[in-house]
């Protein structure tokens, strides 16, 4: 078999494919292996028509051709695909050009190709990770989460701050419906904890007992509701003092300057995972940023969406829920959920074409060798021999999409070496600190 391509306009490819005789020619007796299991004919059993005997019972030898056409231009197309290298992205235009009924047959395959994007400006990226630095303030919030639970709680005559515990009564009536109000009596509350509604935490600060709040609200559903509120008490937390002895009787630790060193210690630990586990997103999105997404073809979106929908799917069948239930249980529409998978998959497309992009403006094309290398160790993890897999994916047409992934792993690997990571604040955070294995505790 042979096959040109002729590249043409809107990220499009045609290849024109001739598959010789000798082909032909097997795929006309795969074709008639099948249809002997299927046809019947009166003196043989299903499976053992001979093929002169096959050909006069279904209309002769061009109906044979026909089917053989028909169940081998899928393989005849991802052959023809793996020849030359093309990264179709979506399903072909196929069109029989010469050959039909006999002689060499030839087609013709238009399909969108994946688009090359261009980009710059990735040796000067900075990436914003979460923070792998301990500061005292975080040492001393949990260290007083220590001691809040040894805390005693104090009236105090002053305007409320965060923090405080304020007791209340709370009268809610529903807008628009028939809910009868709900009444609760000497409801304690916490400042700055939100689980009232949203506003209270803001306009509470400031007042005293003895005062009143009304504002609106919702409640479960999103149903809007008033919110009157008595304001009878306000108490504070009084935290014991921060001592050897208070330390000895209350914690593991038997003293101030080791319970601070090992807190020091686990939250250092603590942040620079959640760093490192960030670090790999936080690259992708940011070189994702390089590529505009007005290249973004909208069938790898689509294709992309349809599968995360499918593995939400799957994810609720083992859970035994189906897509309804989640929608209610999320308070989501139809709509705005597949909005989120469209918005998610466009951002995948973009990685996707970003990285591509980085491995050819900073060289990462793999070797031979890598190639082969990545092959023996994916067939080794999916049990089957590499000339197996490699001949797998000859046939199916996805030895370009392999290549692109090896490819991908480079691509990642350079990207991990080269940006530059930036805490919150834009302070640049040390690339070794970042591989540090967390496995084993750090000195504090």
């Amino acid at each position: 078999m042979r096959a040109t391509t002729t590249f043409l306009d809107h990220n499009r490819v045609k290849l024109s494919v001739e598959v010789d005789d000798a082909e032909m020619d097997k795929a006309i007796d795969a074709a008639a292996v099948t249809l002997a299991k299927q046809v019947s004919v009166k003196g043989f059993r299903k499976g053992k028509v001979p093929k002169n005997v096959l050909i006069a019972n279904i209309g002769g030898l061009a109906v044979l051709r026909s089917e053989a056409i028909r169940e081998s231009m899928p393989d005849f197309y991802a052959r023809a695909v793996a020849d030359t290298q093309i990264d179709p992205i979506g399903q072909p235009e196929i069109n029989i050009t010469e050959g039909e009924e006999t002689g060499t047959l030839f087609f013709d395959a238009e399909v969108e190709v994946r688009p090359e994007a261009t980009i710059s400006g990735q040796r000067e990226l900075r990436v914003t990770i979460p923070s792998p630095f301990v500061d005292d303030a975080d040492v001393d919030a949990q260290i007083d989460r220590y001691r809040e639970t040894d805390a005693v709680l104090k009236d105090v005559d002053r305007p409320i701050v965060t923090g405080d515990l304020v007791t209340m009564d709370i009268h809610v009536e529903q807008i628009a419906t028939d809910v009868e109000a709900l009444d609760m009596s000497d409801y304690m509350y916490t400042v700055g904890s939100g689980t009232i509604t949203e506003g209270v935490d803001e306009l509470i600060i400031g007042l005293k007992a003895g005062e009143e709040l009304k504002l609106n609200g919702s409640v479960d559903g999103g149903v809007t509701a008033t919110y009157e509120m008595t304001l009878k008490q306000v108490k504070e937390r009084e935290l014991p003092e921060l001592t050897d002895e208070w330390v000895q009787e209350n914690t593991e630790w038997q003293s101030v300057e080791e319970m601070r060193g090992a807190i020091v210690s686990q939250m250092r630990r603590t942040k620079i995972v959640e760093a490192q586990m960030s670090q790999r997103d936080a690259m992708l999105i940011a070189l994702s940023e390089l590529v505009s997404e007005d290249i973004v073809p909208d069938v790898l979106v689509e294709a992309e969406t349809q599968e995360r929908l499918h593995d939400l799917g799957h994810r609720l069948s083992e859970q035994q829920l189906n897509l309804e239930t989640f929608l209610q249980v999320t308070n989501q529409t139809p709509d705005a959920l597949l909005a989120t998978l469209r918005e998610d998959a466009v951002r995948a497309v973009r990685i996707d074409l970003a990285m591509r992009a980085l491995v050819k403006a900073e060289q990462l094309e793999p070797t031979p060798e890598e190639i082969d290398e990545e092959l023996v160790r994916t067939a080794e993890a999916m049990d089957v021999s590499p000339d197996l897999l490699r001949e797998n994916l000859r046939e199916t047409g996805r030895v370009v999409t392999f290549h692109a992934e090896v490819a991908k792993m480079k691509a990642s690997r350079w990207l991990t070496d080269h940006v530059t990571f930036v805490d919150p604040e834009g302070v640049e955070i040390d690339r070794e600190l970042l591989r540090t294995d967390q496995s084993q505790e750090l000195d504090a």
